[in-house]
């Protein structure tokens, strides 16, 4: 059997019913677009709002996640093994977190009463953003630091031995190594950030204008207020369409795919 290994045929049926549970409702959603208002519901002021917030804070959530995640990477892809798994472990704990209870841990940490509560962060834009870093930065984390352990250390010794420094092997060898999952990992990340929903409710609330991004505008739309479910449908379809770019974009990174 080409491509690898031996499936019994009887598998197909699961696996087909596991692909239709997942792609029958995404279709649902394409085929409620009123692609004749599509252009006019996606740049309505309300919807316009919520795009221009979420691509705002994803940026900056996705720039200050590459800032600490790619040395957080180096760290655990150059660690000890024990020290590594814990390291690890501990990154990917929002994953595995429901987002709620991420928004809950950062109330507690920056509301009034909490050990940073004198910021007064809670319910403005950077809590968004500080909301978009906690779920999108274990993204980032581990696909880099799985790119850099791929490559493991032959060429930074090499260049060690030849008297180059510590950040001169960052910079001309480590780095560059690792750029195919270094982007990623951004890529995955800034898409995990305007995605983002449970922990922004809660510790950014949902202010038009402030906090609300497109996942709270689109859920607000269907309890009724904000942006008409039409545009709410709409904004679906460009997540939707954002996500599908985004896979798109990591498996061009990846190195040997298609070949």
């Amino acid at each position: 059997m080409t491509g690898g290994g031996f499936v019994p045929r009887w598998l197909v049926v699961p696996a087909g019913i596991g692909l239709l549970f997942l792609l029958v409702p995404l279709t649902a959603l394409v085929a409620r677009v009123q692609w004749a208002t599509l252009w006019s519901d996606v740049t309505s002021p309300a919807a316009l709002s919520a795009l221009g917030l979420s691509l705002g804070t994803g940026v900056v959530a996705t720039a200050v996640c590459a800032v600490v995640g790619i040395p957080l990477a180096l760290l655990i892809a150059r660690s000890p093994a024990r020290t590594a798994a814990v390291l690890r472990a501990l990154v990917t704990v929002p994953l595995v977190l429901p987002p709620m209870v991420g928004g809950v841990a950062l109330l507690y940490l920056f509301g009034r009463t909490g050990p940073l509560g004198a910021l007064g962060l809670p319910f403005t834009t950077p809590a968004v953003v500080l909301a978009q870093v906690f779920v999108a930065l274990p993204f980032l984390v581990l696909a880099v630091e799985g790119a850099l352990r791929s490559t493991g250390v032959g060429f930074e010794r090499t260049a060690a031995s030849l008297g180059a420094s510590r950040a001169t092997i960052l910079r001309r060898i480590t780095l560059p190594l690792a750029a195919p999952g270094i982007v990623a990992g951004v890529v995955l990340c800034f898409a995990r950030a305007i995605g983002e929903f449970g922990a922004t409710a809660l510790f950014a609330g949902n202010r038009p204008g402030v906090t609300q991004t497109m996942p709270l505008a689109i859920y607000t739309a269907f309890n009724g207020a904000g942006v008409s479910q039409g545009t709410a449908v709409a904004l679906s379809l460009l997540l939707l369409v954002t996500a599908v770019a985004v896979l798109l974009l990591v498996r061009g990174w990846r190195p040997g795919v298609g070949r």
